[in-house]
């Protein structure tokens, strides 16, 4: 922990040594909401940059906790490098969409959650090219600003400046939704609601999640992804009201 002595000298250097691992802690959190084409050594290289400017610029004075501070700033910093970046590029935005409605015409037709050898069949593609689509789709969301457009062509800001409509917001604060997406994720295969779990509740990164499984980083970026997958499906009736 850095101490208050540390600060007052601004020994920056020592700070940043000190926090490294928190840097690296948060920007390998970052990596499942994020496309594969995102590497996680340029988030850490952006996170450090916030935390040298936390360590720099933190008046030690108003009583606040160093880490607190950090921690805003690196996100900050990182978030900052990923609004240049691309997230979803339209062709896997497309892919998922695709495997979104084999996943919905697939429960219809079985009454379960389907496997990912009956999704990659009904895709016809080969299993190993269906797992490659969930990799690519690392950074597919529960809810996107796009789920809102008419079309992909579509301006999501301008269909919603008029009065009475609804957005996201309304969406995530409709208790009805709220109560439908528990319902979804109590019904997700056991594999992919522990993925669930472990990721949003106990905020662990895709490695040490691989390691509570016993798989790969890459198998849980696949899980996270069919797990969001079939959670759309099932929730599509809500964001089209």
């Amino acid at each position: 922990m850095v101490n208050a002595t540390s600060l007052a000298n601004r020994d920056v250097d020592a700070i940043v040594n000190e926090l490294a691992p928190l840097v690296k802690r948060i920007a390998y959190h970052f990596m499942a909401k994020l496309p594969a084409s995102v590497e996680v050594d340029d988030l850490i290289q952006a996170g450090l940059i916030g935390l040298l400017d936390a360590a720099k610029n933190f008046d030690d004075t108003q009583g606040a906790q160093f880490e607190t501070y950090a921690i805003q700033r690196i996100r900050g910093s990182i978030l900052d490098e990923l609004r240049q970046a691309d997230w979803l590029p339209r062709n896997v935005r497309k892919n998922l969409r695709r495997i979104e409605s084999a996943v919905s015409k697939l429960e219809q037709e079985f009454g379960r959650a389907p496997r990912e050898s009956e999704l990659a069949a009904r895709l016809e593609v080969p299993i190993e090219d269906y797992q490659q689509m969930l990799l690519d789709a690392r950074g597919y969301q529960l809810l996107h600003y796009e789920d809102f457009q008419e079309s992909e062509d579509g301006d999501f800001f301008d269909s919603f400046l008029t009065d009475g409509q609804r957005g996201p917001l309304d969406v995530l604060e409709d208790q009805g939704f709220r109560r439908h997406l528990v319902q979804a994720i109590g019904a997700l295969p056991e594999r992919e609601k522990l993925v669930m779990g472990l990721y949003y509740e106990q905020e662990m990164n895709l490695k040490e999640i691989g390691e509570v499984l016993g798989v790969s980083e890459s198998r849980v970026c696949q899980l996270h992804a069919q797990a969001v997958a079939r959670l759309r499906a099932r929730m599509k009736t809500w964001t089209s009201k």
